[in-house]
């Protein structure tokens, strides 16, 4: 049996009950209990059973690959779904621009979360070199940006020299191994904080700012070292086009890095605001000439790292307002998310998630609800992440017998 295959991923999506109650029990959620009621369900662990996933590591374990061997480092993907072409051995980065005072301190790591202007920071540093090694940097969203580390003898060992808080002094960069060439990348790392202080402090842009009583942007913080290597590709492992319809640079990276078709949608913004008809009707569309499409949906995760229930509960709401849209094309749908987010810690968990898979064919079980606690009993019991894809194969008729 052939067809096509939504693969719908909302971020930080499971959680645990609150007074008896899960977000995703709160919530009005018709349609995705139309979806476990027609299909089967079950529980998922992205990586294993009490390993908390990281976004990168989760999601490169959805598309079938394996984190403990194939996981390149945050800033790879940042980079990769900040639009860079890398090349085999970059060593990249994720960043801010920050404020330090004169002492080197951190006064405000997002330097008033600048906006507008970090394009043209950016020229000032792009195209430098530190010892022989040249520097690609990009500005992306606010004030968030991408360092890439591009030469011979570079490594992604190396230790951050973003402190992660306020009112900390910046760190040295580390080599955490004891090889010659983590230790020049962390040489490097250091000399281009330094160079982007010398610089960006003097720039017109923050002079001004500093004139209105603003944070300057002077300084760039960097974390989250990350090595590129080339994967092999979806289309070489298993013969399908993908794509992908996402709002954040991070899941549009792991995407690239996978080599799916990556399609920018108007009002796809990784926020509460983001626009999920859009998004929805960019899925329709690729599935025109795509076998497998990923959507990927950011905003119940950040009202479970602010602890608002009441924000998660109306998201999942206007999620599931959508599912219509997806359920008239006519692909199998797999719902589920990338890791749980319980809004009581604020931050992702080891707990497993919910996740239904609703199609023609589909071994239907008498789970009728969609949730955490419902998709204990279904039919697929305790997956992997690692399974998901090979699962979602098997049912569009991309799969080759194992033996003979």
């Amino acid at each position: 049996m052939g067809g096509k295959a939504i693969l719908m991923i909302c971020d930080g999506l499971g959680d645990r009950q609150f007074k008896g109650r899960t977000p995703l029990q709160r919530a009005r959620r018709p349609n995705m209990n139309m979806l476990a009621s027609k299909g089967i369900t079950g529980l998922m662990d992205t990586i294993s059973p009490g390993v908390t996933p990281g976004s990168d590591t989760a999601h490169l374990a959805l598309f079938s690959y394996d984190p403990h061997t194939c996981y390149q480092g945050r800033g790879v993907y940042e980079a990769l779904g900040a639009g860079l072409e890398l090349e085999e051995g970059d060593v990249a980065f994720r960043c801010n621009f920050a404020t330090v005072d004169s002492r080197m301190v951190v006064r405000d790591r997002r330097a008033g979360r600048i906006t507008g202007v970090g394009e043209v920071l950016a020229k000032e540093l792009n195209g430098q070199k530190v010892d022989s090694c040249g520097i690609v940097f990009k500005a992306t969203t606010e004030h968030r940006g991408v360092l890439v580390l591009r030469g011979e003898g570079l490594s992604r060992n190396v230790s951050d020299v973003d402190p992660h808080e306020a009112n900390m002094p910046v760190l040295k960069s580390k080599p955490l191994d004891g090889t010659m060439e983590s230790k020049r990348t962390a040489f490097i790392l250091n000399r281009f904080t330094e160079m982007s202080h010398e610089i960006l402090a003097e720039h017109p842009i923050n002079v001004e700012r500093e004139k209105k009583g603003k944070p300057p942007a002077n300084i760039v913080l960097s974390r989250g070292a990350g090595a590129y290597a080339r994967l092999d590709t979806l289309e070489e492992r298993y013969g399908i086009k993908s794509a992908c319809v996402a709002g954040g640079a991070l899941y549009k990276g792991v995407a690239r890095a996978v080599r799916m078709d990556v399609i920018d949608v108007e009002g796809a913004t990784a926020t509460a605001n983001t626009n999920l008809v859009a998004k929805a009707s960019a899925v329709k569309k690729a599935l025109e000439d795509h076998d497998v499409v990923f959507l990927h949906i950011k905003a119940t995760d950040n009202f479970s790292h602010d602890g608002d229930i009441n924000g998660k509960v109306k998201m999942i709401e206007r999620i599931d307002k959508i599912l219509p849209l997806l359920m008239k094309t006519g692909a199998y749908i797999i719902l589920s998310g990338d890791h749980s987010t319980p809004c009581t810690t604020k931050n992702h968990s080891a707990d497993p998630l919910p996740i239904v898979i609703y199609g023609e064919g589909v071994r239907v079980d008498d789970v009728k609800r969609f949730d955490e606690i419902s998709c204990m009993k279904g039919g697929l019991g305790h997956i992997r992440g690692l399974d998901v894809m090979p699962i979602m194969l098997s049912l569009i008729g991309k799969t080759k017998i194992f033996g003979s």
